[in-house]
């Protein structure tokens, strides 16, 4: 006998789009108040993040985190 599995429901649209767009993702594990940031690279640079990653341990996530936050520091007066 089959099991048949309900498949998980629809999200609506959110009334407010500027509010959605501008709450924390619940989804994030390292800060409650983080935002995705996506980027096109290519398969070659891909590959290459993925492997300095692995080798050093820790996840591309976390490893580009640490170097944008190296590169771009948190300056006197800036806000969240």
């Amino acid at each position: 006998m089959t099991v048949r599995r309900n498949p998980p429901d629809f999200v609506s649209r959110p009334a407010d789009p500027e509010r959605w767009v501008k709450a924390p993702d619940k989804s994030a594990i390292t800060n409650r108040f983080t935002a995705r940031l996506t980027i096109d690279v290519t398969p070659a640079l891909r590959a290459r993040l993925k492997v300095a990653a692995f080798q050093r341990g820790i996840t591309v996530a976390d490893m580009l985190r640490v170097l944008l936050a190296r590169e771009f520091p948190d300056s006197p007066g800036d806000t969240p």
